[in-house]
């Protein structure tokens, strides 16, 4: 029932996030969420002996995200909105590594400096890049129902995988990482993301307009176009559960390591933040590399 509950109030709030909030505060929205999950894992991690540097990790992140909320103020095209990601991503991954060791230095055990920076930049990848393309996805043409359709895809997947896994599940996916997974609900969600995945692009101009009669949806963030063919749209939706089922199953990895159940218990029924959006921590990037190609082709 608390699993319920949560949906039923997060899931309008998300979306309305997603339609309405101006792109700076859809940042901000989502550097909060990018924080918790990366708060998240700095505990999870010391299951495996590691301490990460806490409050540089933390820095660094929202770092990250500001620099984009305050490009996302000036005047830019979809295009500038892509090359800021490039500059932040590449900035990170160039000094990340090297900021976080010098930290390391003041250390007062010197063997624990490299596991911690170590862990800390893993963070930057594995939590806060992931989102920061996805809020990105938002200032891109259509960046608002692009966001609809992962997420539906993503939905869709995992509550396939869960009762059909449920149902006639009897051949183990991963049984030493998630035993509770299965082959067969792994097909089930396959099949059922593309499924989805077709039916939202097919219809993608009609939700569009019906959500910009209602006024929730900016007629730039709308999906006007003529959709992808079939098989574009199925091997865009299959490679999206694809490695959204991979994102699963490397948290579950994670926390099978850390000898916990829960990432956290900030959700009722759900866990930590990091249970939540585990599989769209590895979908966002893909979305978002075909978002990207769309608008610099």
């Amino acid at each position: 029932m608390k699993r319920v509950l949560t949906a039923i109030v997060l899931i309008p709030l998300v979306l309305l996030a997603v339609f309405r909030a101006p792109a700076p505060l859809f940042i901000a929205l989502v550097a909060v969420v990018a924080l918790m999950a990366t708060r998240e894992f700095v505990d999870l991690v010391k299951g495996y002996g590691v301490t990460p540097f806490r409050m540089p990790t933390f820095v660094l992140v929202t770092l990250m995200f500001l620099a984009l909320l305050i490009r996302s103020l000036e005047p830019q095209t979809p295009t500038l909105a892509v090359e800021s990601i490039f500059y932040i991503v590449f900035t990170t991954a160039a000094l990340g590594a090297f900021v976080l060791l010098t930290i390391g230095m003041a250390r007062r055990d010197l063997a624990t400096a490299y596991p911690a920076a170590s862990a800390s930049f893993f963070a930057l990848g594995y939590c806060g890049i992931p989102l920061l393309l996805l809020a990105n996805i938002r200032q891109q043409w259509a960046g608002a129902f692009l966001i609809l359709y992962l997420f539906l895809v993503v939905w869709t997947g995992d509550t396939a995988a869960y009762y059909v896994g449920r149902a006639i599940g009897k051949h183990k996916l991963a049984p030493r990482v998630s035993p509770g997974k299965s082959i067969e609900g792994a097909i089930a969600s396959f099949l059922a993301s593309i499924a989805i995945g077709i039916i939202v692009f097919h219809n993608a101009r009609a939700i569009s307009e019906f959500l910009m009669r209602i006024h929730i949806l900016d007629q730039w963030q709308g999906y006007l176009a003529s959709p992808p063919s079939t098989l574009q749209i199925a091997i865009l939706s299959g490679t999206l559960n694809i490695v959204a089922q991979l994102g699963d199953l490397v948290e579950s990895l994670l926390k099978r390591g850390a000898g916990v159940k829960d990432s956290g218990s900030l959700l009722p029924g759900h866990g930590g933040v990091l249970d939540r959006i585990d599989a769209l921590l590895f979908a966002a990037p893909v979305l978002w590399f075909y978002a990207a190609l769309r608008v610099l082709a």
